[in-house]
């Protein structure tokens, strides 16, 4: 009797009889039989595909998941290598990813394998199963290695059978090949093929996402690099109008980026602490050298110009998106803790930390430097000075970490 279902035949029911010849009566009971097997098998049947593909939205969903939770290259594809071998019923499985430089394809990462050798392979494009399957953009399905004269670099003691390769492609190019083995004869069949190339697909948008996300890293780095660069030039500048030492303004941001840390300052502002550091006397660029340069004491006028250079500064580095953080040093470093700084005349914690970190600094580089109108103190008088100026010009809690910084 045919085991028939609703698309196709699937097998048949055989019965043998030693007694009187089957009645047609009994023939009728069979062919039932024979329907109700065939629908049983056909709903099982169903019910397995069902679970299956079930399990391969799952796989799916999860790589998704990692992939948008994570720019973590490798986090991905070891993800994705799972889901790989848990739908799959793979032995071993890894990915290449394609070095545009050298156009070699080398291992990224890899499951299931007996030994390390696969962790050194390099292929060039065209050479072995996978620099095929990157040449010809398609996947490559061998059901036994034997009957094939190519061979696997490095993977002859890992005993493989069965091979499949996928190219990962993503926006026309080729990112790299994803590889699956069996140890045993397999015959795969076009489903198993097509969840393989979805799961090739994942491995692509993943590859791709992290080289844009590293190049836009690089891309910031190199022009904040930039930035930097432009900003210790500008303070080169400054240094060389006041006729200071080369590096002076660097020294001076190191001992102030050291005594914000020391205060427990969050590291994410030490950089902008820095810049302000670097370009505390901008403002002075506005102020003539007659003043700026006088060997006597400034008359109540020269004094005046002199006091504008913060608000200068404002001026000139407000403008600029990247500076607005570090304005509070060349705005505010000549406020003092009493309150009778300029600008503004700001007192206490009104006056931005950053500014009260580095009038110590500033104050202590002054003193401990040649100046027109008189000689440089000595590092004691510096520090007597510093101390007995506790809660008149400084912070009296930063200045205790400043005079423990300078031991």
């Amino acid at each position: 009797m045919p085991l028939i279902t609703p698309s196709e035949s699937i097998g048949w029911l055989t019965v043998g009889c030693h007694r009187a010849p089957l009645t047609g009566a009994d023939l009728r009971i069979l062919s039932a039989i024979a329907d109700i097997t065939a629908n049983a098998v056909h709903r099982a049947a169903l019910h397995e595909k069902t679970e299956q593909r079930l399990q391969h939205l799952s796989a799916l969903q999860t790589i998704d998941q990692a992939i948008k939770a994570s720019l973590d290259l490798r986090f991905t594809l070891n993800t994705l290598l799972d889901q790989v071998i848990s739908q799959l019923r793979v032995d071993a499985t890894d990915i290449l990813l394609h070095n545009s430089t050298f156009q070699t394809f080398n291992y990224a990462t890899g499951r299931g394998f007996r030994t390390k050798e696969i962790e050194r392979l390099s292929l060039r494009l065209g050479e072995s199963y996978a620099g095929k399957v990157a040449l010809e953009r398609r996947t490559i399905s061998r059901r036994n290695l034997a009957q094939f004269p190519e061979r696997i670099p490095r993977l002859a003691d890992e005993g493989f059978v069965s091979y499949a390769g996928v190219p990962l492609i993503v926006k026309g190019k080729v990112k790299g090949v994803l590889e699956v083995f069996h140890r045993a004869p397999f015959n795969a069949d076009s489903e198993w093929l097509s969840f393989l190339e979805m799961l090739a697909s994942q491995a692509a948008i993943a590859i791709d996402n992290a080289q844009l996300f590293e190049q836009v890293q690089r891309s910031n780095l190199n022009l904040i690099l930039s930035y930097d660069a432009t900003i210790e030039g500008w303070s080169r500048a400054l240094d060389l109008r006041d006729h200071e030492a080369e590096g002076h303004a660097r020294q001076i941001a190191q001992l102030t980026e050291e005594l914000a840390r020391a205060a427990g300052i969050d590291s994410n502002a030490l950089v902008h602490i820095r810049r302000g550091a670097l370009l505390h006397d901008i403002g002075k660029i506005a102020v003539p050298d007659n003043i700026l340069y006088k060997p006597g004491a400034l008359t109540e006028e020269e004094w005046r110009i002199m006091q504008r250079h913060p608000e200068t500064a404002l001026k000139l580095l407000e403008p600029i998106p990247f500076l607005q953080p570090a304005l509070d040093i060349p705005y505010c470093h000549h406020e003092k803790w009493n309150g009778s700084g300029y600008p503004r005349g700001l007192k206490g914690e009104d006056i931005p930390i950053a500014a009260r970190v580095f009038a110590l600094v500033d104050v202590w580089d002054a003193l401990r430097s040649e100046r027109p109108y008189r000689a440089a103190w000595s590092d004691g008088q510096a520090r007597e000075h510093i101390g007995q100026q506790a809660g008149k010009h400084f912070d009296p809690n930063l200045t205790e970490h400043f005079l423990r910084l300078l031991k």
